[in-house]
C-alpha cells in the first residue's frame, strides 16, 4: 500500500481506519468503534482513496461493500499493524496496570461460566484500563484466518485433535457428566447405565466445527452407542433451560453442568460410559508468540484454568 508521488504516506491511524472500514463496511460503525466522529472517518476515507488510488468502499443496494483492491490489501494492512505493535510493545513498556490494550478472544459458548468469570475478574483487577472482546465461535467461523490476520488474539476450544500450525497450551481438563431435571426418574434411581442412556431422549448441541466431531460424539461412535437426539440447540447456554420438568438428558462438561445445577432445578448424574476428559486449549498464531501483552494474557488464562483443575497447563508448544 504505497502512497503516490506527492501524497502523505499511510500512518497507523489511517491503517486502523482502513482495516475497520473494510471489515465493518460502514463509516458510522467504524467511527463508533474508534471513538471518532463520522466526519473524521469520512475525511480519513477520502485520504485513503487518494493515497491508494481506489474507491475502497462502494455503495450497493444493501449498503457499502469493499472493492477487490480493498479486500486484497486488508491482510497486508493488518500485517503492517501487527509488525508495528510488535515494535512498540516491548517488555520494558508493557505494564498491565496502565495498559489500554484491547484483547480479542474467540471461544465456544459451552466454556464454563466460572472460568470466564474468573478470567474477567483477573483482567479487571490486573489491567483495569484494558478492554476484552469475547467472540462466539460457530461452524462457519474461520478462526485460523482470524488468528493469522490479527482479528483474534486467542482462540479457546476443545478439539479432539487441535489444529496444526498453531501454538497451543492446555487450559483445563473437565469430566463429562449428564445434566438432567431434578425430578427426572433417573435421579430417583440414583444412577444411569448404558441401557438407560440409549433409551433416553437427549438434548444435543449443533456442531461448532465443520471439520471435526466433538469429544462426546467421537467417544459414542467409538463405542457404537447411538443416542436419541430429540432436541438440537444452537446455543449451549440454552440447553440447561430445556431440561426443566422434562425427561431429556444433556451430556456436557462438569464445570458447565455445576454452574447451571446451582442456578436451576437440575441434577448431575455420572456418565454411564468412560468418556475421555474434555480438554480445553488456548491457541495463538506465531505473530503473537513474543508479544509481552500477549504472553501476559496467555499466562492469566493458564492460571485461571489451573485454579479449576488439578491438571497443570503445559508449557507453550507448537502443534505438530
Amino acid at each position: 500500500m504505497a502512497a503516490r508521488r506527492g501524497d502523505n504516506p499511510l500512518d497507523t491511524y489511517l491503517l486502523r481506519v482502513f482495516c475497520l472500514l473494510v471489515s465493518e463496511r460502514s463509516v458510522s460503525r467504524t467511527a463508533f468503534k474508534m471513538n471518532q466522529s463520522q466526519p473524521a472517518i469520512s475525511a480519513a476515507l477520502r485520504r485513503l482513496r487518494d493515497i491508494i488510488g481506489d474507491p475502497l468502499l462502494v455503495r450497493e443496494k444493501g449498503g457499502m461493500v469493499p472493492t477487490e483492491r480493498a479486500i486484497a490489501l486488508l491482510a497486508h494492512a493488518k500485517g503492517a499493524l501487527a509488525e508495528i505493535d510488535c515494535m512498540v510493545n516491548t517488555q520494558e513498556n508493557f505494564d498491565p496496570l496502565v495498559s489500554r490494550s484491547e484483547f480479542n478472544i474467540g471461544s465456544p459458548d459451552y466454556l464454563a461460566p466460572v472460568f470466564v468469570g474468573s478470567m474477567v475478574e483477573r483482567l479487571r483487577r490486573e489491567a483495569p484500563e484494558a478492554t476484552l472482546n469475547l467472540h462466539s465461535l460457530d461452524a462457519s467461523f474461520d478462526f485460523e484466518r482470524s488468528l493469522a490476520e490479527g482479528e483474534l488474539d486467542l482462540v479457546i476450544g476443545n478439539w479432539p485433535e487441535p489444529p496444526d500450525r498453531m501454538h497451543l497450551s492446555i487450559l483445563l481438563e473437565d469430566q463429562i457428566v449428564c445434566l438432567v431435571s431434578a425430578n427426572h426418574p433417573l435421579v430417583r434411581k440414583g444412577e444411569i447405565n448404558v441401557d438407560d442412556y440409549v433409551k433416553a431422549r437427549h438434548v444435543v448441541p449443533m456442531p461448532y466445527s465443520l471439520n471435526q466431531r466433538g469429544v462426546i460424539d467421537m467417544a459414542l461412535a467409538g463405542l457404537r452407542i447411538r443416542r436419541e437426539e430429540t432436541v438440537s440447540v444452537q446455543s449451549f447456554a440454552l440447553a440447561p433451560y430445556l431440561l426443566q420438568n422434562t425427561d431429556l438428558i444433556f451430556t456436557t462438561a462438569r464445570h458447565f453442568a455445576e454452574y447451571y445445577a446451582k442456578l436451576l432445578p437440575l441434577a448431575i448424574l455420572e456418565a454411564p460410559v468412560e468418556f475421555p476428559p474434555m480438554r480445553f486449549y488456548q491457541l495463538w498464531h506465531e505473530r503473537n508468540r513474543h508479544s509481552p501483552s500477549h504472553r501476559w494474557l496467555r499466562r492469566l488464562l493458564s492460571e485461571c484454568g489451573a485454579a479449576l483443575t488439578p491438571v497443570q497447563p503445559e508449557a507453550d508448544t507448537l502443534s505438530r
